[in-house]
C-alpha cells in the first residue's frame, strides 16, 4: 500500500529547502565579516581633512610605481623622471586584496634598477601596500596592484 503524501510532508520539504538556504547565507555572511582585514584609518573624517594636500604633495614627487612577481621574486620599480630610485620604505605589505591571511613583509634590496625581495605568491590578485618617504620627507603611500608572471 503506497504511503500518503500529506501537508506534513510538504511542510518538511519547504522547511528543509528554506533551512538550507538560510544556513548557507548565514555561513557566507559570517565568512565575509570574519575575513575582513579591517579599517584603513581610525577616523575617516580626520583623514579626509588633509587628503587633498597629501595627494598633491605625493603627485608632485612625480613617481611612477609598478610591481611584478616572477616566480618568488618581487620587483618594485619606482621611477622619478624615468630614473630608478630607492626611497626610504616606512612600511610595505605584500598580500591578497581581500584577506590578510597571506600577508608578507618583504625585505627589499636595491639593484640599481629595481627593489627586489623574495616572496611566496601564487596565481591571483596580489597587492603591495606601500608607504615610502622621499628625500624631502614627503610620504608616498599607495596600493600597487602586482602583476604575477609565471
Amino acid at each position: 500500500m503506497p504511503s500518503e503524501f500529506t501537508g506534513k510532508h510538504v511542510f518538511a520539504m519547504f522547511a528543509l529547502a528554506f533551512g538550507t538556504i538560510i544556513a548557507v547565507n548565514l555561513t557566507l555572511a559570517y565568512q565575509a565579516v570574519a575575513t575582513f582585514p579591517g579599517l584603513e584609518v581610525k577616523n575617516s573624517y580626520v583623514a579626509s581633512q588633509k587628503f587633498d594636500t597629501d595627494r598633491a604633495a605625493q603627485q608632485a614627487l612625480g613617481w611612477d610605481v609598478s610591481a611584478v612577481v616572477n616566480g618568488s621574486e618581487l620587483r618594485l620599480i619606482i621611477l622619478k623622471d624615468g630614473v630608478p630610485i630607492s626611497p626610504e620604505i616606512d612600511q610595505v605589505v605584500f598580500g591578497r586584496a581581500t584577506s590578510v591571511a597571506a600577508d608578507q613583509t618583504p625585505e627589499f634590496r636595491f639593484t640599481g634598477d629595481a627593489l627586489i625581495a623574495k616572496v611566496e605568491a601564487g596565481a591571483g590578485n596580489w597587492n603591495l601596500r606601500l608607504k615610502a618617504r622621499a628625500e624631502d620627507g614627503t610620504l608616498f603611500q599607495q596600493r600597487v596592484i602586482v602583476r604575477v608572471v609565471k
